[in-house]
């Protein structure tokens, strides 16, 4: 079916004919079925996912599938498909076995221009935010036209829009694949041209064919950018040839201003004041956007202080520095910018806005792009301060050998001293990337894939997390520092694990209990760690807050008389310091702990013989009902490694019982504990005893007589000295710890009918989900 055959058929509302899109979700193919259905046509569409756009289609009359099917184009006069369709998708492939003409998305949408007087809106980049302010400022001047744009605009309502008695129409012309050709607008903008979409074009030449087609195809106004010298080339011979630009142009911007996240400047025509513009989105580029589209108002007649009046109250376009989330502290902008212009456009507006630093997550868009374009995209993003680089969106190409996130990370360091780094996979590279915040950034998701979920999902958990901070410092006695993502490796002695949602340091007990209360309130899982030792957490992490108390009293150690009173975050080893400083005696065995108090005190953890409830006279915990206790040793039942008091509350310090007892006795009981851990107990990072010892053997000694002593998984190893100890040989996952674990206790069981309990505690999820 020809284009102009398919147009005629359209405007005959007599006989509405059916049309089904494959790939309507997306972007232009729903803004497709949003211009039919307004026309009256019979519409449905079919797609891989369904997504809130298509429930909303729905509602207005679309026929929706997923996934797709070969009979549901059975009743369909044209099939429409979009570029990412290959030929032998179900739908397709039936459409052509039975001879139902199948068009692409570009030449459905020439067909419907072709009822319109057309203004299209072609270029490199910017095509979206100017189709958008040109169908803001007709609608705000009173005309109303149609409108077919390549994003969701909040300030329009949707992406498309058909108003049947409109004269024109607004389009954005796509020439990624050449069909930038197939119209015949009224007028054409040109914003900029450049070597791009070189999977499709040979070059430049190439290139400027297409356009100088669709020019040669334009009926009135070629409005075109004077500081582009392909566009300027193309353009400015020609009958009806508008230029707008910084100088030497038809329509000037003067005197501008940038401040608040707004620009202003002043327009002026053929040398003469129109008057001042405050434009509602920041970046120079942004002014020239604003200029296109204020030749294309004046040039439908539309009173320039109405122009004026309507670029105020532009809010953007969706993906085009779209704030995601702002704070004092933090501010989180998405934009669509995939080529090394865009690029540089961008993150010249984010330096307008002056944060401290300028953080970006950039995904190269196609194999053939970073290939190409490399080299330009390290110099764009020497503007930013630190750059993470995720892999790369392939857009339906296949892989390009020696291609990848790393060739872009080269290209910067080729070019400046910008910080960057491979962060791999999108679904879990906000930890790495949200962790790396500091107060005062901006961040920048930048990329046409899916990079944009990164920011949402940092502004998810950023948002809960400045939300507890400000309510806990509304107290100056609540003191607290927090970060997100935290990665427990940090944070363990068997140095593994995956972060921390939530990573939250309270130094005083009020603050301690603030977090409990609130995290309780909402439903948020807490969980409170000291030094990590005895603790295994799993590669996914610990969903919810984990609470690290710690400085301030939590790290306090002092004496009266022959009682220590100990914070939670203080370790044994300072416990044990301290005491020996003051002559008193009792707590030498915890110089072979490498835990803290509150850790201890939990797990009742013990060496040379001796428990730490041996020890305490009472603790100071705050209990479930969040009120702060203290209760005596006697109130408190303690079984080997295991209190459960103190699973339900959270210690906040204790008092231990010590004897006065002369210097060099305690040196010696000192020299004695180091020495039995240092020749019983490997010095690699390890989390301590793995296993509780079972009544009919040492568990150490089951596992040599298993024969697991060296025994290894990826980069953990059971321990050749100790066989209760796996050690880190240097990055080992949770994961390979766990599958030591587990043949171990297998082969106990198999072999010697003993059920082996594990001592370290195993916590955390084993993929990571939030």
């Amino acid at each position: 079916m020809s284009i102009n055959e398919l147009s005629r058929r359209l405007t005959n509302n007599e006989n509405p004919i059916s049309v089904h899109l494959i790939g309507v979700a997306g972007s232009g193919m729903s803004g497709l079925a949003l211009l039919l259905l307004g026309m009256g046509h019979r519409v449905s569409g079919s797609d891989r996912v369904t997504t809130s756009e298509t429930d909303r289609m729905q509602g207005l009359g679309l026929r929706f599938s997923s996934p797709h099917h070969a009979d549901e184009v059975h009743d369909a006069d044209v099939v429409v498909y979009s570029s990412a369709i290959r030929e032998d998708n179900v739908a397709r492939a039936e459409a052509r076995k039975l001879g139902i003409p199948c068009i692409r998305r570009a030449e459905c949408l020439a067909a419907i221009l072709h009822t319109r007087e057309g203004v299209i809106i072609a270029g490199t980049h910017g095509k979206t935010t100017t189709s958008a302010m040109c169908a803001h400022v007709l609608r705000r001047g009173g005309i109303v036209p149609c409108h077919y744009v390549g994003a969701e605009i909040p300030v329009l309502g949707t992406n498309a829009h058909w108003q049947e008695e409109a004269e024109l129409m607004i389009a954005e012309g796509d020439e990624s694949d050449g069909t930038l050709a197939l119209y015949q607008p009224r007028h054409t903008v040109v914003l900029n041209i450049e070597e791009e979409h070189l999977d499709f074009y040979r070059d430049i030449n190439h290139i400027k064919e297409v356009f100088t087609q669709v020019l040669d195809q334009t009926k009135e106004h070629k409005i075109y950018f004077s500081g582009c010298p392909v566009a300027s080339e193309l353009c400015k011979n020609r009958p009806g040839a508008i230029s707008y630009g910084w100088e030497n142009a038809d329509y000037i911007a003067t005197d501008i201003g940038e401040s608040g996240g707004t620009v202003t400047f002043d327009v002026n025509k053929h040398g003469d004041l129109l008057g001042r513009v405050e434009l509602g989105i920041p970046g120079r580029h942004n002014v020239l956007n604003a200029l296109a589209a204020i030749a294309v108002a004046d040039a439908a007649g539309v009173d320039f202080q109405l122009v004026s009046r309507a670029l105020s109250t532009f809010a953007g376009a969706k993906r085009r520095f779209e704030n995601k989330y702002f704070s004092p502290k933090l501010r989180i902008i998405d934009d669509y910018g995939h080529h090394p212009t865009e690029v540089a456009a961008t993150l010249q507006t984010a330096r307008s806005l002056n944060p401290n630093r300028l953080v970006v997550v950039f995904q190269p868009h196609r194999y053939s792009r970073t290939q190409k374009l490399a080299a330009e995209f390290g110099q764009a993003l020497q503007a930013a301060d630190q750059v993470f680089v995720t892999d790369i969106y392939p857009a339906s190409e296949l892989p390009i050998e020696g291609v990848t996130a790393q060739t872009i990370v080269d290209a910067i360091q080729a070019h400046g001293d910008t910080k960057a780094s491979v962060v791999g996979d999108i679904p879990t590279a906000h930890y790495q990337v949200g962790n790396a915040l500091k107060e005062g950034d901006m961040l920048i998701t930048l990329g046409a894939g899916n990079v944009h979920t990164i920011g949402t999902r940092i502004a998810r958990d950023m948002a809960v997390l400045e939300e507890m901070l400000r309510y806990c410092r509304n107290d100056s006695a609540r003191q607290v520092q927090a970060k997100l993502y935290e990665p427990m490796n940090r944070h363990t002695t068997i140095l593994c694990g995956g972060p921390a949602q939530f990573w939250i340091e309270p130094n005083t007990s009020e603050a301690f209990a603030f977090i409990v209360a609130y995290c309780r309130e909402r439903g948020i899982p807490q969980r409170v760690i000291g030094r990590g030792s005895n603790l295994l957490v799993r590669d996914g992490g610990i969903r919810g807050a984990v609470i690290h108390p710690t400085g301030g009293e939590f790290s306090d150690v002092h004496i009266d008389g022959d009682i220590i009173t100990a914070g939670a975050g203080a370790r044994f080893k300072k416990v044990a310091s301290v005491a020996a400083s003051q002559n008193l005696t009792g707590m030498e065995w915890m110089e072979g702990i490498p835990g803290n108090v509150g850790g201890g005190l939990r797990m009742n953890a013990g060496a040379m013989g001796i428990e730490t409830f041996d020890q305490v006279i009472s603790v100071r915990f705050l209990d479930e009902d969040g009120e702060i206790r203290e209760r005596t040793r006697e109130e408190i039942i303690a079984y080997y490694r295991n209190v459960p008091e103190l699973r339900r509350n959270f210690a906040l310090s204790a008092k231990f019982q010590a004897k006065p007892s002369s210097p060099v006795k305690i040196a010696e009981r000192m020299e004695t504990s180091k020495a039995k851990r240092k020749n019983s107990q490997p010095i690699a990072a390890s989390a301590g005893c793995v296993f509780k010892n079972p009544e009919e053997i040492p568990a150490g000694q089951l596992v040599e007589q298993l024969g697991m002593k060296n025994a290894s998984h990826g980069k953990a190893r059971v321990s050749s000295i100790h066989g209760n100890f796996i050690v880190n040989d240097g990055k080992a996952s949770a994961g390979d710890v766990l599958s030591l674990i587990d043949t171990i206790r297998h082969k106990a069981k198999s072999e010697y009918n003993i059920d082996l309990e594990t001592e370290v505690q195993i916590i955390g999820e084993d993929e990571i989900t939030f």
